[in-house]
């Protein structure tokens, strides 16, 4: 007779050595219905998210004894028997739903004494206060809502199994609310710490914390469990490793070409980030190689790093471990064989310090690419993305993609290589330094704090012999968190492309600073692999509640993440730091938030908050697709000058070039042409709505409101006076014109029809361009101090007095692609201003006189 599964069911012989492999019962996923966070020895354990010693909990494969995945029976390997498959892939989700159950059960039983202590609090005798029992029980009736409806979903599922059930959706639901658990888990430590000392202050709830009674599965009868109130407060920390690993292995049944795998993935590749998030703040257990001492060596944190080395940069990827940092870079190996690193130095962390090297040192000189080239390399870039979904789309363009793909990697690489300009000098005690670029103060401060963590702790001097860092080295491989540099050609196809368009932030206010300081805000925003500074509040003096309320408009191209870091202005000229010539402004916080389309894309203003250091910053974000935010609207108000002609305008006010363009200029020439980023830094929205209304409505305080305001503001105003426009600058009639001449390979004729253009735009249109050009090469003539060069300002505004207006055809068709941002006509219109930015000065008078170059018309 054949056994019985655990189920009832008959079990077949070849999923019996798979169950068996791969531990599917309920526990295997859920753990016993009766832990209750104690190791064996009565000890308590720590919630570590990972607690197996040799795994990444970015990717937490089941292990078999030797260390090695287990490997599955020839039958379920890929091109198997599709059927078995399909059993075996039922019979994981059976265990995990009947796991989750258990789980619901649990989070119900923690929720019990909610409601009747909640009851007591607004008592003359509470238990206790409604602010404890918020802390004690935070998000945990938003995390049972969750999987209840997840388990309601999947269950009619797996009653109904055949091969045309689909889960992933679940799955990938299931995953895009982990949010919830981040808030949870930040909050885990305040919620046993509150659960503690209500215990010890009151008898009546530690007997309620004691005896939670968990109810089991619905098949046993009367079956109910007693746990204690911090066994279940940790459940939901054990549980999205567990629900990680459920993923991992349902992919391993799901064929590539069944509609759930791209879904699986996906939640799979959201489970794991989050895991990662979470273990750069619980340390997670993982040794990689014990010392000769006995003691456990774990790492810590990985990344890819750029390393000036010989005065050239080289990407490698970096180690730290609980006693030392190690540097190293991935071996080239033969076709088919296990990648491997190779140890380029490391540094014991007790001989490890940050001090800056002495003048007198040799500093290798690093290589700064123009900006120019940057934007370029991105252009490119995008313009592959684009042919890559128009092959993908083609009959026979699946090779040709590849090949796409190959080269997109290429200048990813590039871009990723060239891009960082931050340096981040680290120095051995016997006289060695290392010198790192990265392209954020953020990810600057991460490195630092984490070593000045571990040097905190009693560190012996470690010296590995040849043997042990070969160990060391090699366990590298197994134990890395961050698996490949962050570039688009190494994402899979399903996996969300990020928002293009424009981020808008208001940021409010920040709150738990132990004393007063003069405080300011950066905002960052992820693009093409690395992280831009994109914006920063005023300096607000003296305070320890900073009240901003300042507005910002953010472009994003393919942003996930935003982050906001809280900064003390130092104005001691004597803290000038050597490694990059400036003062060193010192972090307060800092934090970061995914931006998740569906909360951002509405069209209400989404409030949040950043925890950071035990600092609150208070913010609001909204998003708006690039299509909308890029229209030119005809203003309803004639009055006005924003949304108006500019002929209409010089004409009422009796002048070859718009008063506002004009104040504006003298302003940022008066005292911005010095301001590192002018024209690129983004200004406070408010202060510039607040100056467009001025000049619409033609305040006499213009003024002294423009010798008040930000000059990043007042640059602010005048792209957006351009970008208003009903019609370009350039005018919508001479666009394809403009977008022709400027391909022309011959100079001569190059020369003949850009100057022609010129002399055909309408008087008004011309002055003003004129103005404008010899302004923004006076502007870049002092690039060595505000870093824009003519290539920079072209790329700026060449985009703003070109991009035609809206016409029938392209009525209704949106935005949503890089390639549609950064497409060959962005391209074009960033020439065309740098060709007349590079020519030599150009009259108005002698473009009108002189006529010999012109032979044609447009």
């Amino acid at each position: 007779m054949e056994p019985l599964s655990a189920h009832g069911l008959p079990r077949l012989s070849w999923i019996d050595t798979l169950y068996s492999n791969f531990n599917y019962n309920t526990d295997g996923y859920e753990g016993d219905a009766a832990e209750d966070g104690k190791s064996q020895d009565g000890s308590e354990t720590l919630p570590y998210i990972d607690e197996s010693p040799t795994m990444s909990p970015q990717l937490p494969t089941p292990q078999g004894p030797d260390g090695v995945s287990p490997t599955p029976p020839e039958g379920l390997l890929p091109g198997g028997d599709i059927e078995k498959g399909l059993e075996m892939k039922k019979l994981v989700l059976s265990g995990f739903l009947a796991s989750e159950e258990i789980y619901i059960n649990q989070l119900e039983a923690l929720m019990l004494p909610m409601r009747p202590l909640k009851a007591t609090a607004t008592t003359s005798q509470p238990v206790l206060t409604i602010q404890q029992i918020e802390t004690i029980f935070y998000k945990i009736q938003d995390i049972f809502a969750i999987h209840k409806e997840f388990y309601d979903d999947l269950l009619p599922n797996i009653q109904h199994w055949d091969e045309k059930v689909t889960v992933g959706h679940l799955f990938q639901k299931l995953a895009s609310q982990l949010g919830v658990y981040k808030a949870f888990v930040d909050n885990y430590k305040v919620a046993l710490e509150t659960a503690e000392k209500c215990s010890h202050a009151n008898i009546q709830f530690q007997k309620i914390s004691e005896n939670l009674k968990v109810k089991g599965p619905k098949d046993a009868k009367d079956c109910t469990t007693t746990i204690s109130m911090e066994a279940l407060l940790y459940k939901p920390i054990d549980r999205v490793t567990r629900s990680t690993l459920v993923l991992h292995d349902l992919l391993k049944h799901t064929p590539k070409d069944h509609p759930d795998f791209p879904l699986l993935q996906d939640a799979l590749r959201i489970s794991q980030n989050f895991l990662s998030s979470i273990n750069e703040e619980i340390d997670p257990r993982r040794t990689a190689v014990t010392t000769p001492k006995g003691e456990a060596r774990q790492l810590v944190k990985d990344g890819f790093l750029v390393e000036v080395s010989e005065s050239s940069r080289k990407l490698r990827h970096v180690f730290l471990f609980t006693d030392l940092l190690l540097c190293a870079k991935m071996k080239k190996t033969s076709v088919g064989r296990h990648q491997q690193y190779e140890c380029k130095w490391y540094i014991p962390l007790a001989d490890l310090t940050f001090q800056t090297l002495d003048e007198s040192d040799s500093c290798p000189s690093i290589q700064v690419l123009p900006e120019y080239e940057i934007e370029e390399m991105k252009i490119k870039i995008s313009v592959l993305k684009s042919e890559i979904q128009k092959e993908k789309k083609a009959p026979k363009g699946q090779s040709r993609v590849e090949r796409l793909r190959k080269k997109m990697n290429e200048q990813e690489s590039w871009l990723l290589l060239h891009s960082p300009t931050i340096p981040f000098k680290i120095h051995n005690k016997h006289g060695k330094s290392y010198l790192f670029l990265l392209s954020s103060d953020y990810e600057r401060s991460e490195w630092r704090e984490s070593i000045q963590k571990l040097q905190k702790k009693d560190l012996q001097v470690c010296v590995l012999s040849s043997v042990e860092l070969q160990v060391l080295t090699s366990s590298c491989f197994k134990l890395r968190t961050v698996h490949n540099i962050p570039v688009t050609s190494n994402k899979d196809d399903e996996e969300t492309p990020g928002l293009y368009g424009f981020l808008h932030v208001i940021v409010h206010s920040a709150k738990g600073f132990k004393e007063s300081a003069n405080l300011y805000c950066t905002l960052e925003v992820d693009s093409y692999g690395y992280f831009v500074s994109k914006a920063k509040t005023r300096v607000f003096r003296d305070t320890s509640e900073p009240q901003w309320n300042e507005e910002f408009e953010i472009e994003l191209e393919g942003s996930q993440y935003l982050r906001i870091l809280c900064y003390e202005k130092c104005y001691d000229k004597s803290m000038l730091n050597k490694d990059d010539n400036e003062i060193v402004d010192k972090i307060m916080g800092k934090g970061q938030v995914q931006l998740d389309p569906q909360t951002v894309q509405s069209k209400n203003w989404h409030m949040d908050v950043i925890e950071m250091n035990g600092i609150k910053v208070e913010f609001s974000m909204k998003f708006t697709s690039r299509d909308l935010s890029l229209k030119r609207t005809p203003s309803k108000k004639q009055s006005g000058v924003f949304g108006v002609k500019i002929n209409v305008v010089t004409k009422r006010e009796r002048s070859k070039v718009p008063y506002i363009v004009r104040q504006c200029i003298e302003e940022v020439e008066k005292r911005g042409i010095d301001e590192v980023g002018i024209y690129r830094i983004s200004g406070v929205a408010t202060d510039i709505q607040a100056l467009k209304l001025a000049f619409d409505t033609n305040t006499k305080d213009i003024l002294v409101m423009l010798s008040d305001m930000d000059i990043n503001a007042i640059a602010g105003t005048l792209k957006l006076y351009f970008r208003e426009l009903p019609e370009p600058l350039l005018t919508d009639r001479l666009y394809p014109a403009f977008m022709e001449g400027i391909v022309l390979s011959d100079p001569a004729a190059k020369e003949n029809c850009m100057m022609h253009l010129l002399r055909s735009l309408p008087d008004p249109n011309l002055m003003t361009f004129l103005t404008l050009l010899e302004h923004l090469k006076r502007v870049a003539e002092k690039e060595p101090i505000n870093k824009m060069s003519l290539h920079n300002l072209a790329t700026v505004f060449g985009p703003t007095l070109l991009r035609p207006s809206e016409t029938d055809n392209a009525k209704g068709q949106h935005i949503t692609t890089a390639s549609d941002i950064w497409s060959h006509d962005v391209m074009a219109q960033v020439q065309v201003l740098l060709y007349y930015l590079q020519h030599p000065p150009i009259s108005f008078a002698e473009l009108k006189r002189n006529t010999l170059y012109f032979s044609t018309d447009v």
